[in-house]
């Protein structure tokens, strides 16, 4: 009983203040996180779009409308977490800090630029397939885990 409500009592007391709640939301809408939601939610709509060809282009505008809905939510529900956990793992001096020098200009401009950034480096690196490569030199090193070359 005394080590439930001893248990409980520090759980109180680790909860981030309500300041560092909205601190925790803003650092993550300035976050790498963020940045890459956009990149992904639109390049998993397009594969929606790509893989069901029977769509019609008013029916396609619908999925893509839908999509933007469900990303808002989602990216909502993400960045809600993640300010939690930031509001959670740092404190509130610390909070005040990150979130001022994420709300620079200079840093506002970086990431405006980011998903570009993102996209153009991803395209000049071409493909990435890091399983494929670790079990190809894995297997060169110890002829364990070879897979068959497709």
């Amino acid at each position: 009983m005394i080590g439930t409500m001893l248990v409980a009592i520090m759980l109180q007391a680790a909860a981030p203040s309500a300041e560092a709640e909205l601190l925790g939301r803003r650092l993550a809408e300035a976050g790498t996180l963020a940045a890459l939601v956009p990149l992904l939610t639109a390049k998993e709509t397009e594969e929606l779009i790509a893989d069901h060809k029977e769509l019609s282009d008013a029916e396609k505008a619908e999925l893509r409308a839908t999509a933007k809905a469900v990303a808002a939510r989602e990216t909502g529900r993400l960045l809600d977490a993640e300010g939690h956990a930031c509001a959670a793992a740092l404190s509130v001096e610390d909070l005040r800090a990150l979130v001022a020098a994420a709300e620079t200009s200079a840093a506002v401009r970086q990431r405006a630029a980011m998903p570009g950034v993102i996209a153009a480096t991803m395209t000049s690196i071409g493909k990435l397939d890091f399983k494929g490569d670790v079990l190809k030199i894995f297997c060169a090193n110890t002829g364990k885990a070879c897979v068959p070359i497709e």
